[in-house]
């Protein structure tokens, strides 16, 4: 991988890890055109979703630092202590998903664009249905309970699947069961944190006992960081005001556009 593909993949990653649009099956897509194969592959995918969590952090450091302070400065149960145990709830299927069935989502990658094709119109079509339902209940909603962070749980670790949107999925579900625009996002965006650096963690591991070799060169793997890092902030910013706004309905015409097309091309 050059170090000008890493910064095309990296800018894709970075756009598309918090639009709901999904940041695996654009990276499938980028992948395939550009024509970058092999080993490297999942190296560079776990480093630049590292460094869009990174980018999470950056935006949401206000809300990430109250949690931590009232999480840990004191042993009465509080507001804080609540949400942390609800993305600790959140987490529960994607930790299953991981830890017994690892194998078979990564054997999803790679394996060509059909599937991916099939996951962004299953995307457009969460999408479309929760912005409707969101304009049917005049936007009025709740803020997440430990029911809710479940079923938004469970909707993350579906969507594993190359082209089934994370921030996508998640947020239509999190508008589906009921629960307030602002609360869903930011909550979707955090509940993310300590899997994907739990999974960037292991993977080092892996690399460096030599478990998982990779060809990424160091220039390549900086610059990918980089431009997915940069251009996270800039998402993770622009898609808290796009649900605030109620504007889910552009992307979800988007992803059913660009899931016929991969699948028109895939087939043909």
């Amino acid at each position: 991988m050059s170090w000008l593909e890493a910064l095309i993949l990296g800018i894709v990653q970075g756009l598309t890890e918090f639009l709901p649009v999904s940041s695996s099956g654009h990276l499938e897509i980028g992948q395939a055109l550009l024509g970058t194969a092999g080993e490297e592959n999942l190296t560079f995918a776990v480093l630049v979703h590292a460094a869009t969590v990174l980018s999470t952090l950056v935006i949401l450091w206000s809300e990430v630092a109250k949690l931590f302070k009232g999480t840990f400065t004191t042993l009465q149960w509080n507001a804080e202590k609540d949400y942390v145990a609800k993305i600790l709830v959140s987490m529960i299927p994607v930790f299953i998903v991981g830890m017994f069935f690892k194998d078979q989502v990564e054997a999803f990658f790679g394996n060509g664009l059909l599937l991916v094709g099939i996951c962004l119109l299953i995307t457009a079509c969460l999408l479309a249905l929760s912005e409707w339902l969101q304009k049917k209940r005049q936007n009025v909603g709740h803020e997440v309970t430990y029911k809710d962070a479940i079923i938004i749980g469970l909707a993350q670790a579906c969507a594993v699947l190359p082209g089934l949107s994370r921030s996508g999925t998640t947020i239509a579900t999190g508008l589906l069961c009921g629960v307030k625009k602002e609360s869903v996002a930011q909550f979707s965006f955090l509940m993310v944190l300590i899997p994907i650096l739990g999974e960037a963690f292991l993977d080092l591991l892996k690399l460096l006992q030599g478990e998982l070799t990779s060809d990424l060169g160091l220039v390549p793997a900086i610059v990918g960081f980089l431009a997915a890092f940069l251009t996270g902030c800039f998402a993770c910013r622009f898609m808290i005001e796009i649900v605030r706004r109620q504007r889910l309905i552009w992307f979800a015409l988007y992803c059913a556009v660009v899931g016929m097309a991969t699948i028109i091309v895939t087939l043909c």
